[in-house]
């Protein structure tokens, strides 16, 4: 019945089309107060011409008549722009109302979104699969260290020599010998020792003579 009656006298229109209606027809109605305001303000243009050319002529009948008319030309262009005014205010307000009415549908189909969202998650299920990815995980890495330390066995490479290798060749492309920066063993390191040694020796042939002279002034006194 409501599909009969909708085809008989139209379809029913939704609130959001109604406000664009609205809305047109207040700017078309705008357009048409600034067409009749054009014509005025050139009605007044011409009053004033003709003002001067009675005032210039001497009649002064016709000059009062005149200003009385452009006195009234100018109020209704006054009238008008306050209509347009007030036209451009309603507009305004519709067309706030429409940017709220679009915000709430927007806003109602991400609602009705992550509602379907929720119901549609099972954390627990999440939840269980998260666990099973950690272990699983877990045992990946597991497995990866004794691939990684099989191929070492298997291949017999020794990672502290294999970065000394590195590091050396590192160093020969970039010009420098690591017998210079490690430091030779200096050669007069066993001459320093002896010579040390020479000077412990000699100190404590020192202190003996010492004792001998002290022995001898001793026996002097007695």
């Amino acid at each position: 019945m409501s599909g009969i009656i909708e085809w008989a006298f139209g379809r029913r229109q939704t609130p959001a089309e109604r406000l664009r209606k609205h809305q047109r027809a207040l700017e078309k109605a705008q357009r048409e107060l600034d067409r009749e305001r054009m014509k005025l303000e050139q009605q007044e243009k011409k009053l004033i011409a003709d003002i001067k050319r009675s005032a210039k002529n001497g009649q002064m009948g016709a000059c009062k008549i005149q200003a009385k008319d452009l006195v009234r030309t100018r109020r209704y262009i006054q009238k008008f722009y306050q209509m347009k005014t007030q036209l451009q205010a309603v507009s305004l307000r519709i067309q706030t109302v429409r940017s709220n009415e679009q915000m709430m549908v927007s806003m109602k189909g991400a609602t009705t979104l992550l509602g379907s969202m929720n119901r549609s998650m099972n954390l627990p299920a999440l939840q269980r699969i998260a666990m099973e990815f950690e272990k699983e995980n877990d045992i990946m890495d597991q497995r990866q260290e004794v691939m990684d330390d099989a191929i070492d066995d298997v291949t017999g490479l020794d990672d502290e020599v294999e970065s000394d290798e590195v590091v050396n060749q590192v160093l020969d492309e970039i010009g420098v010998d690591m017998s210079q920066l490690l430091g030779e063993t200096p050669t007069g390191l066993g001459n320093m020792n002896a010579a040390s040694e020479g000077k412990v020796a000699q100190a404590v042939g020192a202190d003996s003579m010492d004792d001998d002279l002290q022995a001898r002034l001793d026996s002097l006194r007695r």
